[in-house]
């Protein structure tokens, strides 16, 4: 309750900040005049702000604190929000803070034990500092290379603080404008104050690696770092260490001599196993997380955000990328209206020809240009025509093919990697969504039915004893028949 008291002084501090750093917008309204265009130009290079007003959003929330850079890394996939230009600086955005000191006191009295009985090694500088936690190099007592991942000191209590204010906000915009409703603005903080949390048990990072290592476990060319849940707990995770370049060095990727051509084919295939295949993805793709090792393969760090995504949202999306990469709209707006985002009485046709609009503007490029993301974002922006609301639970998705279409440009910009995903995608369509896989799937209902048989006729035969007594009772036999009748059906329905 003292929270909610004091949100209206942070919101002022908020606001301060952001007109520092000239954030608010409201002169852009005006920036058509030549009269108050150039004094802005000028005030904001005396202060070495940036023209882009995304890139000086981005300053902004980075002086607001590590929640507020968290905040604008996942507003960057709202390019129906913000405007495409404002959404793609802020994909950029990534955590610039100082290191803590004192880290190896942290590792010692989360694990319990002096840090030279589990360590022959410990860096004291940190190889890489976040909002959240900082990572340091270490050797173990049994000589093997790990990097150590640490929780910021009194890093809950702040983001705590911060996801109230969200949630406060969002609450006022829900009552406030109810026309911004359909942007899910509480919804869209939930996800995110969800996100969060689990950033700040570091057991359910190490849990989200190992997952993810076990649904890679065949596939060589796609790495993921194994746990030492030894020397793992809430505040400290332990996993071994990566040794390659980041993917964004492409000087150095060429000049080690790897095939970038093979690099994508593994991206590609990455992206298509995680989101297709187990529904289970990394969510936080940028060129500071995935590494090109020295055998050309892929490795990734950092599991802190994870996405899932069930059957019917597997099903969604292929529909949605094929449906574009093939140029079928109508197959686009009817998995919108299959999927329920298409309001009752929108007509599929009208939305399609909307989707046709933006789409061939950007389709109708050479096949290295298309951007999927680009086109998701124009996706967003003619959903508020049909007043679609958001999906937040398709937010981390969107992000992740941002960023990975960003991380596979900047390796070679003549290969579009989602034109080497179709094939991929089109024969899960055929495979999960074919007459063989419809027919599997009778079989498999089929099964379930029988296997539930001896449990229903128990229950019909305990139906039959309660309507023996009931008739004993005087009731009419029709009467008991008919329930139990009833009783069946209700049975075979719930199973």
């Amino acid at each position: 309750m003292l929270r909610i008291l004091f949100h209206p002084l942070r919101i002022a501090w908020i606001i301060w900040v952001l007109a520092r750093h000239d954030a608010l917008y409201w002169p852009e309204l005006m920036s058509d005049s030549a009269v108050v265009r150039w004094p802005l130009r000028i005030w904001r290079r005396r202060r070495g702000l940036s023209d882009r007003p995304g890139e000086r959003l981005a300053q902004a929330l980075q002086g607001l604190g590590p929640t507020f850079v968290k905040l604008g890394q996942a507003l960057s996939t709202r390019g129906d929000i913000l405007g495409e230009a404002i959404a793609t600086d802020l994909a950029t955005l990534q955590d610039r803070v100082p290191a803590f000191e004192g880290a190896a006191d942290v590792v010692s009295q989360a694990l319990g034990a002096k840090l030279s009985t589990r360590f022959t090694e410990f860096a004291t500088t940190p190889v890489a500092a976040a909002s959240i936690a900082q990572v340091h190099f270490a050797v173990t007592t049994e000589g093997e290379p790990v990097a150590v991942k640490v929780l910021r000191p009194g890093v809950e209590g702040r983001f705590e603080r911060d996801l109230s204010l969200f949630a406060w906000v969002a609450w006022l915009v829900h009552v406030l404008f109810p026309s911004a409703s359909r942007f899910r603005p509480r919804e869209v903080v939930a996800v995110f104050a969800r996100s969060v949390r689990v950033e700040l048990d570091l057991r359910l990072e190490a849990a989200a690696a190992a997952e993810l290592a076990e649904n890679f476990e065949d596939h060589p060319g796609f790495h993921v770092p194994a746990v030492d849940w030894q020397r793992t707990s809430r505040r400290v995770l332990t996993l071994e260490r990566v040794e390659g370049c980041r993917i964004d060095n492409a000087a150095a990727i060429r000049a080690a001599g790897h095939d970038t051509q093979r690099i994508m084919n593994i991206a590609a295939e990455a992206f298509f196993r995680q989101v297709f295949v187990d529904g289970f993805f990394h969510a936080d793709m940028h060129p500071g997380n995935v590494f090109v090792r020295p055998d050309g393969g892929l490795a990734v760090v950092d599991f802190g955000i994870m996405g899932r995504l069930d059957a019917k949202g597997q099903d969604f999306m292929a529909d949605v990328l094929v449906g574009f990469l093939r140029r079928d709209y109508r197959l686009v707006a009817e998995a919108h209206q299959r999927a329920g985002f298409l309001p009752r009485g929108e007509d599929p046709a009208l939305f399609a020809q909307a989707l046709r609009a933006v789409g061939e503007a950007i389709l109708d490029r050479p096949i290295a240009e298309i951007s999927m993301a680009q086109l998701l974002l124009q996706l967003f922006q003619v959903t508020a025509q049909f007043d679609m609301p958001a999906q937040p639970s398709m937010l981390l998705l969107q992000k992740t093919m941002l960023m990975a279409e960003g991380l596979g440009r900047n390796l070679d910009d003549s290969v579009n990697m989602w034109t080497i995903a179709r094939p991929l995608i089109e024969d899960w369509m055929i495979q999960n969504r074919g007459p063989d896989a419809r027919l599997a799937a009778g079989l498999r209902e089929a099964r379930a039915t029988i296997e539930r048989l001896p449990r229903l006729l128990a229950q019909a035969e305990a139906i039959g004893e309660q309507a023996l007594e009931r008739q004993r009772s005087g009731l009419s036999p029709w009467w008991l028949a008919a329930m139990g009748a009833v009783g069946l059906v209700v049975g075979l329905a719930l199973g």
